[in-house]
């Protein structure tokens, strides 16, 4: 999937041809919510889940490796290094791809503050706020949470001696931790965004009496 491009920041002081406040406005709108719909677009949490995803799969790779030695079988010497050079790349590309995800956010974050402070126009900037979709990202992410955190736990409390083995806890447990740590980065940017918009956003207290 190409990568969206993102509106450029607005120019320098000396170089802003508008000819007009209000053709300055719809830039500034347009650009803003632009900017909006990818940091909260709907494919943006579906990359943090297929992130998570991955990390599981890579986990599950090097899991296997000890369930082979444990089970000495001697296949363990011809496939126990592929699945632990393939897990670890697993895993690698789903750091790396949270991380850029990251970065982006930054990036997209720090561009919507040189918008926001070209102008003020509160029909634009109530849109910024998107509490619906800030609220979906929290309740999807906190699913995805509580999932991590029921795997992990009930890896641990549940296991049947006799039946499941360290290998089997431990696959459990490593993956709710994946999971829950890709629900919580899920809950901290929609919390964030809310915090955010109520520190950005919020109109300042007149000063002064009546401006003329």
């Amino acid at each position: 999937m190409p990568r969206r491009a993102l509106p450029p920041p607005p120019p320098p002081v000396h170089l802003r041809t508008w000819p007009d406040r209000q053709t300055r406005l719809t830039d500034r709108g347009m650009a803003l919510d632009e900017l909006r719909r990818t940091y909260l677009a709907v494919h943006r949490l579906l990359l943090l889940w297929l992130c998570g995803f991955g990390g599981v799969i890579g986990w599950a790779l090097l899991v296997q490796t000890l369930q082979l030695i444990e089970d000495k079988d001697p296949l363990a010497f011809i496939f126990g290094p592929v699945f632990v050079i393939l897990g670890l790349a697993a895993l690698a590309a789903a750091v790396v791809g949270v991380a850029l995800g990251v970065r982006r956010d930054r990036h997209i974050r720090e561009l919507t503050d040189d918008w926001i402070a070209l102008d003020t126009d509160p029909a634009t900037d109530a849109r910024l706020r998107s509490p619906g979709v800030s609220l979906t990202w929290c309740l999807a992410s906190l699913v995805v949470c509580a999932l991590g955190l029921w795997a992990s736990f009930g890896a641990a409390a549940y296991a049947e001696p006799g039946r499941d083995t360290y290998v089997d806890v431990a696959f459990g447990m490593g993956a709710g931790v994946i999971l829950w740590l890709t629900g919580l980065i899920g809950v901290r940017k929609a919390l964030g965004h809310y915090r955010w918009a109520v520190r950005r956003l919020s109109p300042a207290p007149a000063r002064g009496g009546v401006h003329r």
